[in-house]
């Protein structure tokens, strides 16, 4: 994999953006207008025409990022319920029973617990992501530039106004784009199924069995095997079913912030597309040749690209993130210039949960504003997290600064459609007088989270109270529905204007008598009452096996802690690997430097280090 940004160009942050004009002269001085109006007007065109190549070429890698990303962490996923998910289901019935997992797969415990992984999963999404898909969008662009005999340079590669009298072609390319459908984490078609998860977790179940058998014990029940798989099956569904609760255009700020403050508008080099890109592209295509589909790449879905919806497409998630992050001109006092992305990934997320917990002591304090400072802090450090967000979100509505806290809930949800954001952005809406805004929020968190009893008790005071007459209605409308096909019901006028009320879910007939059809499938009865218009949830599959009492009770899945080193005088941490693994190379270093050192005890949510307890 090449250097992290390698093929980008560094600027001085003190020297002004020059612009070019494509033909090499750059504008100074305060006045550099022409007299020639005519003159004036073919600059400005062709300034605007630049402008617009610029913008779609940014734009073009912005959205296939987005489809990379969902790509790529979908098959990120498949390997986590191929790998993991086995280990969480043997050590969930460890201490529930075979069938508990099945009976409880959708809970909010293990729904919590995946979308802490996966949130700490997608934080790596910049970083992993980024390099690859500026390199397979430039392959893109390469190969589109070729179909239109644009010539290359064989070390600096394709110039982005080469590109300017094919921009037609390109913004139609980006059109095309633009009309896709959002990217979603869905499982990869050409993965198979989930066959060896299966087998491994049942070679573990036997052995289980067969030490509780020697040990004289109690042993599972003959169906154990029909449990765990059907429980397997199930906890893979919640799985997707949370990834689809993160909106990955919400992600990928490190290359949107290159793209935007640090990059030309183009996205690459101030010139050319990108140097490394280029001999990265040139250096395969000698090692392997041109494969058959690469003048095909410029689909929008990098078809031809090795691996690409194969069994051996890479899942960059599992590559150690070991080549170098900053050039020492870029590192902060303190700042180990030796560090790799890796460390400095797992330096941030320690800084930045160092500044939480800071703010949550302001916050029990009472000091809303030293609290939303660390916040902020927090946000800055590790802006792929949208709980620092919720936690500023939180502190300003203390503060009755409404408007703050919609925003903040707004940079939340742009992530990770989450309960807690839903909630925190319907009070400040409705303490605006948004009170249809606030509504809508609130439906939306108990559809993410039905059990959420603030976001009913915050629903049910906002709405005003229904019309007696209708709850009567529907509750006469109820008890007078038949319990069979072949049942008959009487009703007079009145009961069946009444009938017509939004809660009624049959259509009676003013005569003395009417024949009653029942639906082929009854609605479940809903948690609330109808005049909320709370979305239903969907009912749990009913589970082919009898519920015992092992499968009701209550587990805690707790993450392991972890203790680290880190400086008195708010100095970077040691590096440090999040598995503990690795020893903390940089304490000898940051005790050279004079850093007074403390332990401080972190969680770091991922698919390895945690322990399931019986409540």
């Amino acid at each position: 994999m090449p250097a992290k940004y390698s093929h980008v160009k560094k600027r001085s942050t003190t020297a002004p953006l020059k612009k070019s004009t494509g033909n090499g002269h750059h504008h100074h001085g305060k006045d550099h207008r022409n007299h020639d109006p005519h003159l004036d007007r073919t600059i400005s065109q062709a300034m605007s025409a630049v402008s617009q190549l610029e913008q779609a070429i940014a734009q073009v890698l912005l959205i296939r990022y987005e489809q990379d990303i969902a790509r790529l962490f979908s098959t990120h996923l498949y390997s986590v319920a191929l790998v993991h998910l086995p280990t969480f289901v043997m050590r969930c019935i460890t201490v529930g029973g075979p069938g508990w997992v099945a009976a409880n797969a959708d809970s909010e415990e293990v729904k919590d617990f995946f979308r802490a992984c996966i949130g700490m999963d997608l934080r790596q999404s910049g970083e992993r992501v980024a390099t690859k898909s500026v390199l397979w969008s430039y392959t893109a662009l390469r190969h589109f530039a070729m179909s239109n005999n644009v010539p290359i340079c064989r070390k600096r590669g394709l110039h982005s106004l080469r590109l300017l009298p094919y921009y037609p072609a390109l913004k139609a390319h980006l059109d095309t784009l633009q009309a896709m459908s959002a990217p979603a984490f869905a499982k990869p078609p050409h993965l198979g199924p989930l066959a060896e998860g299966i087998e491994a977790l049942e070679d573990a179940c036997e052995l289980k069995v067969a030490s509780q058998r020697s040990a004289g014990g109690l042993v599972w029940d003959s169906d154990w095997r029909v449990k765990v798989r059907i429980g397997y099956e199930r906890v893979c569904q919640t799985l997707w079913r949370v990834a689809r609760e993160f909106d990955v255009r919400g992600y990928g700020l490190v290359l949107r912030e290159k793209l935007t403050t640090k990059w030309c508008n183009c996205g690459c080099s101030t010139d050319h597309l990108g140097e490394v890109c280029e001999r990265t592209v040139r250096e395969d295509e000698e090692e392997s040749g041109v494969r058959p589909g690469k003048e095909r790449e410029w689909d929008g879905r990098g078809a031809g690209v090795y691996g690409w919806e194969t069994d051996e497409e890479e899942d960059i998630w599992e590559l150690d993130l070991d080549f170098s992050a900053l050039e020492p001109d870029e590192c902060d006092e303190g700042v180990d210039p030796e560090m790799t992305i890796g460390e400095l990934m797992e330096w941030r997320y320690l800084r930045a949960e160092n500044e939480k917990e800071q703010g949550n002591v302001s916050f029990r304090k009472g000091e809303y504003e030293e609290a939303i400072h660390h916040y902020n802090m927090a946000h800055e450090i590790e802006p792929e997290m949208p709980h620092y967000e919720l936690n500023i979100a939180a502190a300003y509505l203390k503060i009755h600064k409404w408007m703050e806290a919609e925003n903040a809930c707004n940079i939340a949800l742009g992530q990770h459609k989450s309960s807690k954001g839903y909630y925190r952005r319907a009070r400040a809406r409705a303490m605006q007088g948004r009170v249809e805004d606030a509504i809508k929020d609130l439906r939306a968190a108990l559809k993410v989270q039905p059990g959420n009893p603030e976001a009913l008790a915050e629903l049910i005071a906002l709405l005003p109270p229904p019309d007696p007459s209708e709850v009567i209605a529907a509750d006469a409308d109820q008890m007078l529905m038949p319990a069979g096909p072949s049942s008959s019901t009487s009703c007079s006028s009145s009961s069946s204007s009444s009938s017509s009320s939004s809660s009624s879910t049959q259509s009676y007939s003013s005569t003395s008598s009417a024949s009653y059809h029942p639906p082929s499938k009854p609605k479940p009865p809903s948690p609330y009452p109808d005049y909320l218009r709370v979305p239903k949830a969907k009912p749990p599959r009913a589970l082919p096996f009898a519920r015992t009492e092992t499968d009701n009770r209550k587990i805690k899945i707790v993450w392991q802690p972890l203790t680290v080193e880190m400086p008195v005088d708010e100095q970077p941490p040691a590096r440090v690997s999040p598995e503990g693994k690795r020893m903390h190379k940089a304490a000898a270093w940051l005790r050279s430097k004079g850093a007074l050192m403390r332990a401080e005890t972190f969680t770091y949510p991922n698919w390895e280090r945690y322990v399931v307890k019986r409540v």
